[in-house]
């Protein structure tokens, strides 16, 4: 898993600079002001947690950490981007507002990634 980690997050960061670039740059005259920064939220929440995916990956070479908890959380940051950016882009860039509607269920993806982390970090046995 940590090279699979590792990768995806590599790629989802990237991914987040690509879109911030294009929102700033092939967006800015096409979009409203709100729409804009809808979609650079997207982008920003997905870098931050391409970088906490990033971690769960060189955490779980830790052997002492729970490395089911960090798996949950690794997939939840994937499964919080996709759903929490990707409804964040998909809303800036078609103005469908029921999308925005969506956007919690990534949020919460995010908020069981940290938590899983924090509990697998409470029980690391030192």
């Amino acid at each position: 898993m940590t090279k699979i980690f590792l990768v995806i997050a590599s790629m989802l960061g990237g991914l987040s600079v690509v879109a911030g670039s294009f929102a700033s740059h092939a967006l800015k005259e096409k979009l409203s002001q709100y729409s804009l920064d809808i979609f650079q939220t997207g982008a920003r929440l997905q870098m931050y947690h391409s970088l906490a995916l990033l971690m769960v990956a060189f955490l779980l070479t830790i052997e002492e950490l729970p490395k089911s908890l960090m798996v949950i959380a690794g997939y939840a940051f994937i499964a919080g981007i996709a759903i929490f950016s990707g409804s964040l882009y998909a809303l800036s860039l078609t103005g469908i507002k029921w999308l925005g509607a969506i956007t919690p269920i990534g949020g919460v993806a995010f908020i069981v990634g940290w938590s899983c982390m924090a509990i697998a970090g409470w029980n690391l046995k030192l």
